[in-house]
């Protein structure tokens, strides 16, 4: 299933399954399906297969894909836990050794947009830098979760841009923390694929083109640390809870390693894949 949030012409909110060029409206029919998925993954054990059965009621009603404005598929997780330096290709491209464990930080979900969603330019940066990304949602909880197991964790696969400004990064060392939470540095989407229908999520390509062009073009077959050993690592120090995301880190071709360097400016269009997930598409606009 391929699940999403989406607004109708009326202002509101629905839960929805895309198929093909419709949107099957799981809020038309049953009342007791939430229009949040986090919210539906913490109160349903076998959220997948309810979610199913809902979808495939003859009485859905269906709406045209070219008539809803798609939204984050999920607006409120409780963390978004991005990696840092987790491909072999950027950390060759920065001449970087490979970490010895993954590098951890956060975004906030106040910096979530939807998938075809504006990105405001921060007044406060001039190198806003892109950096393409695969993202791993968690379908229940997980506390010291073995690498083995990793996987029953795992609902589904998004895209995502992990925004950053290259500025305020290198400011003071390594600044995390105000350097990737800007206002709008976190478009997702364009839809949760469940993760039945990936077959290998470490053999995924995943691309950046700014303006049409061609940035970055990389696969997650070079992730440093796994899907399973990134579950296994953090799972071991916090809990993670159902609509927990896990940005699993960018390949090589950002700008800040470009010469000269590359940022985003108001007007460019930045279009995001990840194979087999989606396409985002965003304008970065004052």
């Amino acid at each position: 299933m391929k699940l999403v949030q989406f607004m109708l012409n009326t202002g509101k909110i629905h839960l929805g399954v895309l198929d093909g060029d419709s949107v099957i409206d799981l809020n038309s029919h049953v009342n007791w399906v939430p229009i949040d998925l986090v919210r539906f993954l913490h109160e349903h054990d076998q959220a997948y297969q309810k979610l199913k059965e809902v979808a495939s009621d003859p009485l859905n009603k269906r709406h045209p894909l070219n008539k809803v404005h798609l939204l984050p598929p999920i607006k409120k997780p409780d963390k978004i836990l991005g990696i840092a330096q987790n491909y072999t290709d950027y950390c060759q491209e920065n001449q970087l050794k490979h970490p010895k464990e993954p590098i951890v930080f956060s975004k906030f979900a106040s910096t979530i947009i939807g998938p075809y969603d504006r990105i405001k330019h921060p007044a406060c940066s001039s190198a806003v830098d892109w950096e393409v990304e695969l993202v791993v949602v968690i379908g229940k909880p997980a506390r010291n979760v073995k690498a083995e197991n990793a996987f029953d964790y795992v609902f589904g696969y998004m895209a995502t841009q992990d925004l950053t400004a290259k500025d305020w990064m290198y400011k003071n060392g390594e600044e995390y923390v105000l350097s990737k939470n800007m206002e709008h540095f976190c478009p997702i989407g364009p839809c949760i694929v469940t993760k039945d229908e990936i077959l290998d999520p470490h053999n995924l390509r995943v691309k950046t083109w700014v303006n049409g062009e061609l940035k970055q073009d990389g696969n997650t077959r070079n992730l440093i640390f796994k899907i399973d050993e990134l579950i296994e690592h953090l799972s071991s120090v916090i809990n993670l809870l159902p609509g927990d995301l896990i940005c699993t880190g960018t390949p090589s071709g950002v700008g800040s390693n470009r010469n000269p360097p590359e940022y985003l400016k108001p007007g460019d269009i930045l279009t995001t894949e990840v194979e087999g997930v989606g396409k985002l598409r965003n304008c970065v606009v004052d």
